[in-house]
């Protein structure tokens, strides 16, 4: 079952709501609603990534962002904000882009993820 298939409305916003779900599973939820939720739910949560992003990665500036709204940033600038390598942040986001049958990456797949 693909990522888009194991969830759905009610339930993504069922465990935003729990007090005491795991953080995995809370953040899977997020995830799903930021990719496949309404587009209100979805502005919604942009908005409090871009403040979360703000506060604990100051330094982390998008280069630019779509029509959505979505921020897209260097890839070798988030690998040294979360410590990581770049061939590191490849590697999460091709997997995220598997799991998800959709692109993040930019720019021929090295320079950019959204």
């Amino acid at each position: 079952m693909n990522f888009k298939d194991q969830w759905n409305l009610e339930t993504a916003l069922k465990i935003l709501q729990h007090q005491t779900v795991d953080s995995q599973i809370w953040a899977e939820a997020v995830e799903w609603l930021m990719l496949f939720g309404p587009p209100e739910i979805k502005d919604l949560l942009l908005k409090a990534s871009g403040i979360a992003t703000e506060t604990y990665f100051p330094e982390l500036k998008p280069i630019y962002h779509s029509a959505e709204g979505e921020p897209y940033y260097n890839i070798a600038a988030l690998a040294r904000a979360l410590g990581i390598s770049e061939e590191d942040a490849q590697e999460i986001i091709r997997k995220k882009e598997r799991e998800h049958q959709m692109h993040h990456l930019a720019s021929g797949g090295s320079e950019t993820v959204h």
